[in-house]
């Protein structure tokens, strides 16, 4: 491994935490760049690589055939040196609580490059913190990801809780010829709100249904005229390993956009403290104006990088994930993005992220 010829990244920019290694990774993986990232999970209190962390650099490189150094637990630097990505199954586990959701992120754009359909098994937590709950990848990322002409499926296999995980997923991903640009510049009206509160384990019913009313009661107050429906689950003996609660709320409007809201319950917090955070949540990504939440505006960053054309996606106010996303985009490959403020009074805030994207095709499908 030649890590002098390897593009230096340094993981204490901006944001500092593990996004950097993630998008890194996957770009390094579909541009055929080697990197070495230093300086990994600088701005955490437990620098360094997590099991999480190890587990998905690890997967990107079975699945691309690549070559690592540096890779153990609490490694502050990895170099990474990319070969060609081959459709398959796949297994990563995290062998924590650690989340499905960020082994997903770092593998999945590598997945939509291989040759046919690849299918990765996925072990970990599905509904854990600092991390979007699988749910939200189902409810909201999914039907925005379907606008860049990705095709998956997400099958929740169980759930896992922390602090032991032992969740699983397994996601099948079809590749894609070229990516397509998108255009998410007009919120719309509401038309509806969905979600699902849940308790798992010895957690009484109850709870879930406190969560759901007191979520929909915040909402409806903020939106009367808005069909809100919360589902309210037990999940079923043997589908969940381990105690767990918690809720997503998401807003869907005329013009397709999702925006969600969420929360997880923990030791000593009221379900009602936990249904209203998630409501609360989501009026906040109401107000701003902009198409997309604050945590899908940063995942769709290296795809806009990656699709062959112009993107416009109107956002509420920047976030520090999403500057570290056009960081990484922008140091990996050619993909030029400008971030405007709009001043036309629909949302504090507002803003509008262009993008020219390189337009990286599948070569192995033509």
């Amino acid at each position: 491994m030649m890590a002098s010829s390897a593009l230096i990244v340094d993981g204490s920019l901006k944001e500092g935490g593990g996004q950097i290694l993630r998008i890194a990774t996957a770009l390094s993986c579909l541009c055929k760049k080697p990197i070495t990232v230093n300086n990994i999970r600088a701005n955490r209190s437990k620098p360094g690589l997590r099991p999480q962390h190890l587990s998905g650099v690890q997967l990107v490189s079975r699945v691309c055939g690549g070559a690592l150094k540096g890779d153990a637990v609490g490694s502050s630097e990895i170099t990474f040196t990319p070969g060609t990505i081959a459709a398959g199954r796949y297994t990563a586990d995290t062998g924590t609580a650690g989340s499905v959701v960020l082994l997903m992120q770092v593998s999945f754009p590598c997945l939509l490059y291989a040759s046919g359909d690849t299918h990765v098994t996925l072990k970990g937590g599905t509904n854990a913190e600092m991390a979007p709950q699988i749910d939200y990848m189902n409810m909201v990322f999914q039907p925005i990801a379907h606008k860049f002409g990705i095709d998956y499926d997400c099958r929740i296999v169980r759930r896992g809780y922390f602090p032991k995980g032992g969740g699983e997923i397994q996601v099948t991903a079809k590749p894609v010829h070229d990516l397509s640009p998108i255009s998410l510049t007009e919120v719309g009206t509401i038309t509806r709100v969905r979600g699902r509160a849940f308790v798992a384990g010895t957690l009484p019913r109850k709870l879930s249904q406190i969560m759901s009313n007191t979520a929909s009661s915040v909402i409806k107050k903020a939106y009367p005229g808005v069909d809100v429906q919360v589902e309210s689950v037990q999940e079923p003996h043997g589908a969940a390993f381990g105690n767990g609660s918690g809720i997503i709320v998401v807003a869907e409007t005329s013009t397709g956009c999702r925006l969600a809201g969420s929360s997880l319950g923990k030791r000593g917090k009221q379900a009602e403290d936990v249904g209203r955070e998630a409501a609360d949540e989501l009026l906040k990504n109401l107000q701003h104006g902009g198409c997309v939440d604050e945590y899908l505006q940063d995942q769709l960053i290296i795809f806009m990088a990656l699709a062959k054309g112009q993107s416009r996606v109107r956002t509420g106010p920047i976030t520090q994930h999403t500057e570290t996303a056009i960081h990484i985009a922008e140091l990996l490959t050619e993909a030029k993005f400008s971030i405007s403020p709009l001043t036309d009074g629909s949302g504090e805030g507002a803003n509008m992220i262009e993008c020219t994207g390189i337009g990286l095709p599948n070569k192995q499908l033509t």
